[in-house]
């Protein structure tokens, strides 16, 4: 059997935890649990920018997979960033096994508004849907609905719907068809 495993890293809440599971499991057809891995925090922090480098964290989530793990999303509580960008809501690897998703620009209190534990749980399961659509092989897509298309700003997630469009869910199901067996 084939999994998509949901790594945390640092502390995250056991239900979004337990809600991410159980919705990337209705998404993409494929069990999911969540996985314990170690993750060294001292090589990916930069202390200039009080930030986390997303790149380094893939790295050591990809690094010695289980061998029935298909996918691996690292969720974390962490600014991440990459050095040509300023901050990362997420990373993937275009059809490869690894992504992450930072949580820290996803809550409300971040925006200086109050906390909305449903809206940040939406968002959350978005971005987690968009980075493992890339490690899926999708890009981009221009349908603004669609959940693959690019989110610069919150606003932008939230205005986008957790479904990925008809085109891009053909080729989440052609993905489907070549790389496994029921």
């Amino acid at each position: 059997m084939s999994y998509i495993d949901i790594v945390p890293i640092g502390k995250i809440e056991e239900a979004y935890l337990s809600s991410l599971k159980q919705n990337l499991y209705q998404t993409f057809k494929v069990q999911t649990r969540v996985r314990k891995h170690p993750v060294d925090f001292s090589t990916v922090y930069d202390s200039v920018r009080n930030q986390y480098n997303s790149s380094g964290f893939l790295v050591q989530l990809i690094h010695d997979l289980p061998s029935e793990t298909m996918k691996v999303l690292g969720v974390t509580e962490m600014d991440l960033f990459i050095p040509i960008f300023t901050f990362l809501f997420g990373e993937a690897q275009l059809n490869g096994p690894g992504a992450i998703v930072s949580a820290h620009r996803l809550h409300n209190p971040f925006y200086g508004i109050p906390e909305n534990r449903s809206l940040f749980e939406n968002r959350l399961l978005k971005e987690s849907i968009h980075e493992l659509g890339h490690t899926f092989g999708l890009i981009h897509c221009f349908n603004l609905r669609c959940v693959m298309n690019t989110s610069t700003y919150v606003e932008e997630i939230d205005q986008k719907s957790a479904n990925f469009c008809k085109a891009c869910e053909q080729e989440i199901l052609r993905w489907r068809n070549e790389h496994l067996v029921d």
